[in-house]
């Protein structure tokens, strides 16, 4: 999304997008696979059946939910790696643009969701 705004890229700045892109997506898989695993042992604790009291049902579920922010933490860290990665491969100018375009897709996705929610759950 972000190549096709940017001034022509030498090799050099290409080659650091592809390894950055590269390292991210593998990243976020991680993370995805990770967040599944936690969600179906989530489920599992919360539809855990009558041999597990219910009070002990209810702990095991916060603690997973603890765990669920620790995601949340990694998500957000691996952003700021990706954006603090930028200028590195990028010149100013290029770093500019970049994180205005981010800018205006995030709006975007702003004004979308938004929209989405002023017209309510489908009936």
């Amino acid at each position: 999304m972000l190549v096709s705004q940017l001034d022509p890229l030498t090799e050099h700045q290409v080659m650091g997008i592809c390894n950055l892109q590269h390292s991210s997506q593998q990243a976020e898989e991680a993370l995805t696979l990770g967040l599944e695993q936690l969600y179906h042992s989530l489920m599992g604790s919360i539809a855990g059946g009558p041999v597990i009291h219910e009070m002990q049902q209810m702990a095991v579920a916060l603690s997973k939910l603890a765990n669920l922010e620790g995601f949340l933490h990694q998500a957000d860290n691996l952003r700021q790696q990706i954006l603090h990665q930028l200028p590195r491969i990028l010149t100013v100018r290029q770093t500019a643009r970049c994180f205005l375009v981010i800018g205006e897709y995030n709006q975007r996705l702003r004004a979308l969701s938004s929209l989405w929610a002023s017209h309510g759950p489908p009936e």
